[in-house]
């Protein structure tokens, strides 16, 4: 008896297109949760004052710096990110720092001022929020906002730049402690 010929086996559509769209609806659900996460620890953070604007007149400029703005975090807790007010919103920005303090223009988010009174320390450090990099690779700013110190981190498109800008800030900062204790 002479074997039998198989045809090759026909590719079942139906349940591929299942397959698919059921991986769709479930990356959507992901995303979704994702999303709605990131909006309820906004909500957490809603007693956080709404942040300072820039003086009108803030004098002259001490340094200025573009390059990106990584996020903010609770003081010392470099993965408890803020996202109240859009501090959570990654981008770019450019750093002006005057004698009033130092201003955060972010094109495509909120612009935010840290008035020099509020500034406690800065640091070089290699993470905030999730994004870590090379030792020394991110300006850290500590600052105080309501009755919570938050950190900052900011990366220059000139890394030489952040230990000039550690140096003016702490100088900076002592020199206002050292004026408030009179």
């Amino acid at each position: 008896m002479a074997a039998e010929q198989k045809s090759a086996e026909v590719t079942d559509w139906a349940a591929r297109t299942g397959w698919l769209v059921g991986l769709a609806l479930f990356v959507a659900l992901v995303y979704w949760l994702m999303r709605e996460g990131w909006k309820w620890r906004g909500t957490l953070q809603g007693d956080l004052p709404e942040l300072p604007t820039a003086p009108s007149d803030p004098g002259p400029a001490k340094l200025t710096m573009s390059g990106r703005y990584h996020g903010s975090t609770t003081a010392g807790q470099w993965l408890d990110r803020i996202v109240a007010h859009g501090l959570g919103t990654r981008s770019r920005v450019e750093l002006t720092l005057t004698d009033a303090g130092l201003d955060v223009v972010r094109p495509g988010a909120t612009d935010f001022f840290i008035p020099a009174e509020a500034l406690r320390e800065a640091l070089l450090g290699k993470g905030i929020a999730g994004k870590v990099l090379s030792e020394g690779g991110l300006l850290v700013v500590t600052w105080a906002h309501g009755d919570k110190l938050i950190d900052s981190g900011f990366r220059s498109d000139r890394a030489a730049e952040h230990n000039e800008w550690v140096e003016t800030l702490t100088n900076m900062i002592n020199k206002t402690e050292t004026e408030g204790a009179r």
